[in-house]
């Protein structure tokens, strides 16, 4: 299945760069579609129903095009994801155009977890030191865990960068058992 999701995710992310389309903006719409089916039962079940006819399903997914005021673009991506009986990994395949496109236009996306709220200075001084590891642009997205008890924990991909003072006690212990 990752296949299938990291192919459809490919063909998207060439089309949102090859037509130099703003990739926030198509993320952005295809969200809120993800949002619409999640929180509609009735419309995923008529986009997913095989039953019903290919031309019916364009002309709901018009009507919900012109609602979102969603691109040509994503809105064909969504009609091939239905011709196709795909929609079950819409949510894989949009993390993984997420992904590819971050990959492409050299961004990092970080979840930054810290024991009180960063000032504005604070978040610039880690995010610049964010971008010197990954070297690509970093977007932070930020939350405040009080059981770090100081310092942060940065998440980027798959790769932790532990700070906080509950980590550094953590290591301190491991270094007194061993």
């Amino acid at each position: 299945m990752a296949s299938v999701v990291g192919a459809y995710a490919r063909a998207l992310a060439d089309v949102v760069v090859g037509s130099k389309l703003d990739p926030a903006r198509v993320l952005q719409e295809l969200h809120a579609v993800e949002s619409l089916l999640a929180e509609s039962d009735p419309l995923h079940r008529v986009l997913d129903n095989p039953s019903i006819p290919g031309d019916r399903k364009r002309a709901v997914l018009d009507g919900i095009a012109q609602r979102v005021g969603m691109s040509r673009q994503a809105r064909n991506f969504i009609a091939v994801l239905t011709d196709h009986r795909r929609l079950p990994l819409f949510s894989d395949i949009l993390k993984q155009v997420q992904q590819e496109l971050n990959d492409r236009l050299g961004f990092a996306d970080a979840e930054v977890s810290s024991a009180r709220p960063l000032s504005d200075p604070e978040k610039q001084l880690l995010e610049a030191e964010i971008t010197k590891l990954t070297g690509k642009r970093v977007r932070a997205h930020y939350e405040e865990d009080k059981s770090l008890l100081g310092g942060a924990v940065v998440k980027v991909g798959s790769t932790i960068y532990d700070g906080s003072v509950k980590g550094q006690l953590a290591r301190i212990r491991e270094q007194l058992v061993s």
